[in-house]
């Protein structure tokens, strides 16, 4: 049904069929005016809208119930602002109702409840600002939304993304309608059509372009012919000379096009064609303001200082008239060199020549010329001139190769042609500018028809037609202040297309409506087929134009009169009232008015015949061809005629015209209706798809929305009438299935014991919705009214809303329960306290008083006894002070008596000393006379040996010895001066005795001689005094001499120790640097061999993409070889996946071109000629390879040395730096041990090899004594072990009597040197050998005797002339050293032991307290609870014991299997041995029957070759290869045929037959790559040959005879080496094999999983009833869907990698590749689900992030349980994995802004805003992310560098590594068994 109403005109009424019951409904829906309310939408709260002239439609809410009869209702606005909206009571005008904010931003507009324009203009503005998604379906339309801005959603990873996808299940795309189109064209056989349409602005070139990119991609040719880039290359040359700048798009299309793709029955692209309709030509003379010409103008001056265009005389585009009148000449943004580059790119990529380039800017540059040619007016005003002179008109005229007199004459006049004769009439000034803009608009118009002529051209083909897909990008609606013959041809064919449209989308609905058996009648409906007849029809607009065309003196004025008379009665037409000369059309859209001036004149289109009979003559071959007449050329689409669709005749859009004259010339607007008419039939005959492109505001901001600017657009492009059509029947359809799980909680609970879902859906329904109108059940859906969406989603709101307020209840009287419990538990508490604290008080009172009384007995008894205390003690005190006085006095003259008498002995003591202390100075005054002489003496004895050289040697020898040495003479010194004072002592006793002697002489000699001697003896005594004071102040002046030396030897010694300190920080400072520049150095090669290994990996997968693409090239030969023998026949379609094989887009490098592969009828051609076999197998490429692998292989090994050497290097020098800081050697010293060094080695040389040369003479004796013996060996070992010993032994010795030797050197050059020189204590700053003290003496001596000893044992003879106490003390200390190692050994064992058993007794301990715990705990319990805990200890017990017991049983079973395997083998070997043994029987009953003698052979061990004869190997390789299944070799040796293949190698080796093993292995590959072609998607039997070609390389590297595969060979397996071939060369063939059987295996693998992961990943229900499921929208019942569950689970998923793993384990292939291999699918699961993530709004919810949780850890765990958690597999998944944790993570504040961004470091920024802006709440009780917090995340990650990418790259491939992996089997100990039919091979 379709309603059209525009003001009150109507139209024509046609038929069609739809419901009975919706011819109310589509009234109130159409009109937009009568809405009616249920009693539940009339109470407060309810949302509504309302008109605004502002915002068109703004939001509100009801404040008061609405009553049938009020006036007015009271609404709140978003704002809060109280509003009264008017109702008129008559026609009962209601608001539009709001949707639930659950359905607001949904992918397909009819999926919301209510339809009608505010909910439409508010979901896209909501997707469009709030998730910045451009797209949005509206039923069968896609509606694209211009951001200009850039965005990242149309790489190529997008493009695969949704190849294969249905419609309705990923986001909204233009790749999703060019996939649609795609799938229909391949399943349905039709052709398809895309139809973009818009404004100008609103970005329908753009949607085309990647339309046709889409399909290039995806459906590629299947030859060399490059066509779909062909395709591509056409827009930039389109673009360049048919778009230009407009107000309102810098790119504006001024033309229309409809190109097809053309394709083959495989649907690969064979061709295209392009049709081209109404170029604005008056564009290329007339420009408004801010508006440019043709890009190509632009570009071509912009590219003038080319050298190739001096001869175009160009300058910059302000300097011509036809590019400047615009004012703005450049665009912000765009490079117009740039854009002329790729335009001539594009040209020559469509084969246009360089010659026919330079034609076409030469034409382009003549035009601008041409514009610039300034005329003069004559006085008459009648006629004009051009100047001779006018270098324009001369470049005009040199660059057309006219001539120049001519054309400047027929430019200022013209030819009349009457019956009788022809005259020539000068024109005037304006008659001369328009001719001239005239010709140059001709000029363009035949430019441009020639450049689409010759597009066509290229894109041309051959090949038959299958289907076509048509893409049509043409203008929109379009409406001006000014309006002219463009607009209105321009709207005259939107006319048309929306007629088209109105057809299809009631076919749409009629088949829907159908296929669900809903009933139908006939209604009528509303067309717009009057204005078209208006229009095209008989005497119609354009009928009365022609007309008026071919009047001689017809004009505007007059057409526009006619138009009045005419069509004043029509309800599509009507008249200004301010104006005679213009019209109005009353459009679907609108209406406009049209200015009738100059639509005669671009209807006529006239161009003088004169001039172009002038270009008509060019020299220039192409400037004649393109003003040839019509029955000349050749139409533009003739060609692509050849190669249409049988089903369809597609017509020319540009028929060909009759040989016409002048006067019966077709009018532009004929046509246009010609070919608009041709444009119809053939989008009738296709399935079309629509695309509407909206301009969100005019100002070209990016992301910002003017809701009426989109409202007119939205009402101009046929969306709302698709909302009107689908609100006129059921817009709301909905699956039994989805609707039973989305409101399921509607239903009762007795109702869901019924199975049948169809009937709990039906009696729910019936029983919620009342009016049965409302509703219908289909077959397999239920269709809905517009509104019940949102009534349902309201109950069921409200459901949950009274559970949730049930659930609400309960707990908050839980809580308030609680509350009170703890509230009375709590005063009871406080009560009791309350009453223990008073009775407390109390009893404390009580206590007080009882205290207090006894303070108060207490203080007075004391206080009475204090008093009496102080008078006693007063009493006292007078007593005694009274007795202590007289005592006194008494005592006082005692005393005085006392200290007369001392007095009297002292000064008797006085005098009596005196006389003693005379005697005794004489006498010391004699001694020290004396000892200073002796003093004097000594010390001038030691000021000599001070001075000497001896003594500065002494004090030179060393820090620490000089320290050691003044320590020892201040000790020294302490000691002489204690036995000096000592001395002193003595001398004074002496002296005292003498002086007595003298005295007792001196009284005898007075005695004697009287008083005549006295006299000289005081002379004596007084000398004697005189000297001794002499010997006083010298010894005073020497322990001054001696203090201060001391001191300044203290002060010596501090100064050397500081010294020797900063000497050690000097020390520590350089080995700290020299460690930090070891750290740097070992960090810098750390990092260079990280990137070397870096550099290693990408030449390895850059390599392995080489080998890939080669067997993508022979695999495209194979293909063209098949088809060029099945080319005759017809197979049967079907649709190749984007990926299809390796012949596709499936390498990462670009396929080989025309020039490089050469045509394939050649190519088959020299494959005939050269035979199949030899290009089957190319070998020339594999050596290139294996050329290039080894020369990377010795660059890596050489960087490696060069590393090592650095590394070698950089260790010598830090130890070189240590050994300098540590010992700080001299020079002559390290000479010295140097020359010591060289000595001792060579002495020791000598005497080392006499002794090992004697060892091993006798060892060997020994051994060919003993040969029979087992003992030689381990005798002979033992020996080399002592040998071996004894070397390390004596090289510990010699380095410590080298390092005393260079001491004892050191020492003695020190000695002689200081000898020679002064001494001088300062002259040296630093001390060698500081830290290390040793003696002099006991160094030279220790030198000598080594020495000595050295000249001693130089001769072992010295000992014994054989050497045997030497060698038997060499023997004696290694078995001491022996056993000594054995009891290290032995206490290590025991050490061990010990530890073990300790351990043990420490977890019986633990054992043992957790029983007692668990005994304490039981105790405590009671007697059930005491029961139950034992038994629940008993289950666990036994389950861990039932654990190792299933452990044990799963041994037992597997040993068990491989025993079973064992005994079969055995068993065939006994029967082939029964069976040869019964052979040989019969064959001996026939000899002897026969009685023939016969010499029977010895048998002999088989050596592990096979022999076979040269014929047999075609058959040896079909038994073993080609015709071999993997199950005939299940229980034999895994990797089988290798170890065959190999023997049979090794046999060709052993008889030096390069030819066969040439042979052989060229067959075998060449056999592999056959059988892997025929089983391109079986993964068993690609397991199998790559395990067998690993195994087959493995063998080649372990028998090839290099020792570093040789290390882990037994001595049985090195005798099976090769010996006389090197096949590297081979080895480097299969590895490159392996290599592609590897990516073989891969890509079957992910074929197989990857239609399974979506669905497992992210639809499937993990954790039932955890998602929730959302109304859809019409995407859902597209067409591209088939019928049918494909759904997978995550169980099936598992399974799957569950085979592969149980295969490829069977099969023998090595660990490594199956870790690579599981690795790889785990990146493609986590890429392809994570780009379904990002491109899909329905999963991006937190039960998804819940689900994908679950289903990672599933995964997680199964890795784990097959032991492949080392793959790296788990790596790949992160970003899935917070991706998941993203949709579950809160996302409100800055904190949780903080804690994603540190979060998702896997994630880019891109991919998190994505997911955020996806996000979608399930229920209403989820808020969604708010706009601020998308922005607060995406200012926190711009420090980010992320890749632009958006999806990741689920193709992509980690290189392979194939690490040797050595068998353990000899060649000797297989068996081949009898059914592989290999009797022909025999074993040697």
């Amino acid at each position: 049904m379709w309603l059209f109403l525009n003001g009150s005109k109507r139209c024509q009424v046609m038929s069609f069929r739809f419901p009975v019951n919706t011819l109310l409904h589509l009234a109130t829906h159409c009109k937009g005016q009568k809405t009616e309310w249920s009693r539940e939408e009339n109470k407060v709260y309810t949302r509504v809208w309302i008109p605004d002239p502002d915002e068109v439609w703004r939001s509100a809410e009801l404040t008061k119930d609405y009553k049938e009869g009020d006036t007015s209702l009271q609404l709140r606005l978003e704002d809060e602002t109280i509003r009264e909206y008017p109702i008129d009571v008559q026609s009962n005008q209601l608001p539009f109702l709001r949707n639930p904010d659950i359905l607001v931003g949904e992918n397909d507009l009819t999926a919301l409840s209510y339809l009608h324009e505010p909910a439409v203009l508010h979901n896209l503005k909501v997707r469009f600002l709030e998730s910045n998604h451009i797209y949005t379906y509206c039923g069968i339309v896609l509606v694209a939304i211009n951001p200009y801005e850039q965005l990242p959603i149309y790489g190529q990873d997008v493009i695969y993304a949704y190849s294969g996808q249905n419609m309705g299940d990923m986001d909204p795309h233009i790749f999703a309608v060019a996939e649609e189109a795609y799938k229909q064209m391949a399943r349905d056989e039709k052709n398809q059509s895309i139809i973009v349409s818009g404004e100008s602005g609103a970005g329908k070139t753009v949607s085309a372009k990647y339309a046709m990119r889409y399909f290039a991609t995806v459906g590629g040719s299947a030859s060399d012919t490059n066509i779909e880039e062909k395709v591509l290359a056409s827009s930039p040359i389109m673009e360049a000379i048919g778009n230009a700048k407009t107000t309102r798009n810098d790119n504006s299309s001024r033309f229309g096009k409809y190109i097809q793709i053309g394709f083959d029955k495989r649907y690969h692209i064979i061709g295209a064609n392009m049709r081209t309709y109404l170029l604005e030509k008056s564009r290329v003379v007339f420009q408004a303001d801010d508006e440019r010409n043709y890009h190509i103008f632009y570009q071509l001056c912009a590219a003038a200082s080319l050298p190739e265009f001096k001869e175009l005389a160009l300058t910059c585009a302000e300097d011509f008239f036809y590019t400047s009148q615009g004012r703005d000449t450049c665009i912000e943004g765009v490079d117009d060199a740039e854009d002329f580059e790729k335009t001539r790119q594009a040209f020559t990529l469509l084969g246009v020549r360089e010659s026919h380039q330079i034609s076409i800017f030469k034409i382009i540059a003549s035009i601008l010329h041409l514009g610039n040619v300034e005329i003069q007016a004559e006085r008459d005003g009648d006629s004009c001139s051009i100047s001779p002179q006018d270098e324009h008109l001369n470049s005009f005229c040199r660059l057309l190769g006219v001539e120049h007199s001519q054309m400047e004459h027929w430019l200022c006049h013209r030819k009349l042609v009457t019956t009788s004769e022809t005259y020539v009439k000068t024109m005037s000034l304006q008659q001369v500018v328009n001719a001239r803009n005239a010709l140059a608009k001709h000029i363009y118009a035949q430019l441009f028809g020639w450049i689409v002529e010759h597009i066509n051209k290229a894109l041309h083909t051959p090949l038959k037609q299958h289907s076509f897909i048509g893409v049509l990008d043409i203008y929109g609606f379009e409406t001006f202040e000014v309006n002219s013959f463009e607009q209105f041809c321009i709207n005259y064919a939107n006319e048309k297309l929306q007629q088209q449209f109105n057809s299809h989308v009631f076919k749409l609905e009629q088949e829907e409506y159908m296929k669900e058996q809903i009933p139908w009648t006939l209604i009528d409906f509303y067309d717009n087929q009057p204005c078209i007849d208006l229009i095209e029809a008989k005497l119609g607009i354009l009928d009365l134009l022609d007309e008026e065309c071919k009047v001689p003196k017809g004009t505007d004025q007059n057409w526009a009169q006619k138009l009045y008379d005419r069509h004043s009665g029509s309800q599509h037409f009507q008249k200004p009232r301010m104006s005679n000369t213009a019209f109005i059309v009353v459009h679907f859209a609108d209406k406009v008015e049209y200015l009738s001036d100059g639509f005669l004149e671009k209807n006529r289109d006239t161009v003088y015949e004169e001039q172009i009979n002038i270009l008509k003559a060019s020299k220039f071959p192409l400037v004649a061809d393109l003003f040839h007449d019509d029955k000349d050329s050749v139409p533009a689409t003739t060609a692509s005629g050849k190669g249409s669709s049988s089903k369809i005749n597609i017509r020319s859009a540009r028929p060909p015209l009759k040989v016409s004259n002048k006067e019966h010339k077709k009018t532009v607007g004929h046509q246009f209706r010609t070919s608009l008419h041709l444009l119809m039939e053939t989008l009738n005959a296709t399935t079309p798809h629509y695309v509407r492109c909206i301009k969100p505001n005019d100002e070209k901001l990016p992301f910002h929305f003017d809701p009426k600017r989109a409202v007119q657009q939205l009402r101009a492009c046929g969306v709302l009438e698709t909302i009107r059509i689908s609100a006129a029947g059921y817009p709301s359809r909905w699956a039994y299935h989805d609707f039973f799980n989305r409101y399921r909680v509607l239903v009762k609970k007795r109702e869901l014991a019924n199975t049948d879902k169809k009937a709990i859906c039906r009696s729910v329904l019936e029983s919620l919705i009342k009016d049965p109108d409302k509703f219908q059940f289909g077959r397999t859906k239920i269709f809905f009214r517009a509104g019940q969406v949102a009534y349902l989603e309201k109950l069921r709101a409200d459901k949950f809303r009274a559970a949730t307020i049930m659930i609400q209840k309960t707990v908050r009287g839980w809580l308030q329960k609680v509350k009170y419990r703890r509230l009375k538990a709590t005063t009871l508490t406080l009560q009791r306290y309350c009453r223990g604290l008073l009775a407390r008080r109390l009893a404390e009172h009580l206590r007080r008083t009882r205290a207090a009384i006894m303070l108060q007995k207490q203080y007075r008894m004391r206080r009475a006894r204090l008093a009496y205390q102080r008078v006693h003690r007063a009493t006292i005190t007078i007593q005694a002070f009274t007795r202590g006085m007289f005592v006194r006095r008494m005592y006082q003259q005692v005393l005085m008596e006392h200290k007369a008498t001392i007095l009297q002995k002292h000064v008797r003591g006085w005098v009596a000393r005196r006389r003693f202390q005379r005697l005794r100075g004489a006498a010391i005054v004699i001694q020290c006379a004396f000892r200073m002489l002796k003093a004097k003496q000594e010390l001038k004895a030691l000021k000599i040996e001070a001075r000497s050289a001896e003594h500065l040697k002494r004090l030179n020898v060393g820090m620490e010895n000089k320290v050691v040495q003044l320590q020892r003479k201040i000790d020294d010194q302490n000691k002489e001066f204690k036995t000096l004072s000592e001395q002193l002592s003595a001398v004074t006793s002496t002296h005292t005795m003498e002086v007595e002697k003298l005295k007792k002489e001196l009284a005898r000699y007075q005695q004697s001689q009287g008083e005549d001697g006295s006299l000289r003896l005081q002379e004596e005594v007084e000398s004697l005094r005189a000297e001794l004071q002499r010997a006083h102040s010298e010894r005073k002046i020497l322990e001054d001499a001696h203090t201060k030396e001391k001191d300044e030897l203290r002060k010596r010694v501090a100064d050397l120790e500081e010294e020797n300190a900063l000497l050690k920080d000097e020390k520590e400072q350089l080995n700290n640097q020299i460690l930090c520049q070891v750290k740097d150095e070992s960090a810098q090669n750390s990092a260079k061999e990280n990137l070397m290994k870096r550099e290693l990996e990408e030449e390895r997968s850059r390599y392995q993409n080489l080998v890939k693409e080669y067997s993508r090239l022979e695999q495209r030969y194979d293909n063209l070889r098949d088809e060029m023998t099945i080319i005759k026949q017809t197979p049967g379609h079907r649709r190749n996946p984007s990926n299809q094989s390796s012949l596709e887009s499936d390498s990462n490098y670009p396929s080989i071109s025309t020039s490089e592969v050469g045509d394939t009828e050649d190519a088959l051609q020299q494959v005939e000629d050269i035979g199949l076999e030899k290009a089957a197998m190319d070998m020339t490429v594999f050596l290139k390879l294996q050329k290039r692998v080894r020369e990377l292989e010795q660059e890596r090994k050489k960087l490696q040395v060069q590393l090592e050497k650095r590394e070698q290097q950089d260790s010598r020098k830090v130890q070189v730096e240590q050994a300098k800081n540590d010992l700080d050697l001299d020079q002559d010293a390290d000479l010295a041990y140097n020359s010591l060094k060289r000595q001792e080695l060579e002495s020791e040389n000598k005497k080392l090899k006499n002794d090992l040369n004697e060892l091993r003479k006798a060892v060997a004796d020994q051994a060919t004594q003993n040969n029979s013996s087992h003992s030689s060996p381990d005798s002979y070992s033992l020996l080399l072990n002592q040998l071996k010993l004894a070397n390390e032994e004596l090289e510990v010795r010699k380095e410590e009597v080298l390092i005393l030797r260079t001491q004892i050197v050191s020492a003695d050059q020190r000695r002689l040197a200081g000898k020679s020189t002064e001494p001088n204590i300062n002259a040296r700053t630093s001390w060698p050998n500081s830290e290390k003290h040793v003696d002099q003496e006991d160094a030279i001596e220790a030198y000598h005797g080594v020495c000595q000893t050295n000249s001693k044992t130089e001769d072992w003879g010295y000992l014994n002339e054989d050497g045997e106490l030497g060698l038997a003390y060499q023997g004696l200390k290694q078995v001491a050293r022996l056993l000594e190692a054995q009891l290290q050994a032995q206490s290590r064992e025991h050490e061990e032991e010990v530890e073990g058993l300790r351990a043990q007794v420490e977890a019986l301990k633990e054992e043992l307290d957790k029983q007692q715990q668990t005994f304490c705990q039981t105790l405590l319990l009671s007697p059930e609870a005491q029961v139950e805990f034992g038994v629940q200890q008993e289950i666990s017990r036994l389950t861990n014991e039932n654990l190792d017991l299933k452990e044990l049983v799963e041994k037992l079973e597997k040993n068990e299997r491989k025993l079973k395997k064992q005994l079969k083998i055995y068993m065939k070997k006994v029967q082939d041995l029964e069976a040869a043994q019964a052979l040989a029987q019969s064959e001996r009953r026939r000899h002897e029957l026969n009685r023939q003698v016969t010499v029977q052979r010895k048998e002999k061990d088989f050596q592990g070759m096979l022999e076979y004869h040269k014929e047999d190997e075609a058959l040896l390789i079909r038994n073993l290869v080609t015709d071999l299944k993997p199950q005939a070799l299940a229980g034999t040796v895994p990797c089988l045929p290798a170890y065959i293949l190999y023997m049979c190698i090794r046999h060709a080796d052993y008889v030096n037959d390069d030819l066969k093993v040439h042979s052989l292995l060229t067959s075998t590959i060449n056999g592999i790559k056959k059988v892997l072609k025929k089983h391109n998607d079986d993964f068993e039997m690609t397991s199998f040959w790559l395990s067998n070609t690993c195994r087959l390389l493995h063998c080649l590297k372990q028998y090839s005879g290099d020792e570093g595969f040789m290390t882990q060979n037994t001595a049985k397996q090195n005798e099976h080496c090769l010996k006389n071939f090197d096949l590297t060369e081979y080895r480097q063939v299969l590895s490159d094999l392996s290599i592609q059987i590897y990516q073989q295996l891969i890509k079957i693998a992910e074929g197989v999983l990857q239609p399974m992961i979506v669905s497992a990943m992210l639809e499937n229900e993990s954790i039932q009833g955890l998602s929730g499921v959302k109304p859809t929208g019409y995407r859902k019942r597209s067409s591209s869907m088939v019928d049918g569950d494909n759904s997978y689970c995550l169980e099936a998923v598992i399974r799957q990698m569950n085979s592969f793993h149980t295969v490829m384990c069977d099969q023998g292939l090595d660990p490594e590749i199956i870790l690579q291999v599981f690795k790889q699918l785990f990146y493609m699961i986590n890429a392809v689900t994570l780009n379904n993530l990002l491109l899909r709004k329905d999963v991006c919810s937190w039960s998804t992030g819940m689900q994908l949780r679950y289903n990672i850890s599933q995964l997680e765990e199964w890795l784990r349980g097959r032991n492949l958690h080392q793959s790296g597999a788990v790596q790949t998944m992160e970003p899935l994995i917070q991706a998941a944790q993203l949709l579950q993570l809160k996302k409100k504040t800055p904190e949780d802004a903080e804690a994603i961004c540190s979060l998702c470091t896997s994630l880019s920024t891109q991919q998190i805003v994505k997911i955020l802006n996806l996000y979608t709440p399930l229920n209403e009780f989820e808020e969604r992310v708010t706009v601020a917090f998308i922005r607060t995340i995406q200012a926190q990650l711009q420090e980010r560098n992320d890749p632009q990418q958006l999806l990741l790259d689920f193709k992509h491939m980690f290189p392979v590594l194939f690490p040797f992996n050595p068998s353990s089997l000899t060649m000797d100990s297989i068996h081949i068994p009898a059914y592989l039919n290999l009797e022909f091979l025999n074993e040697v």
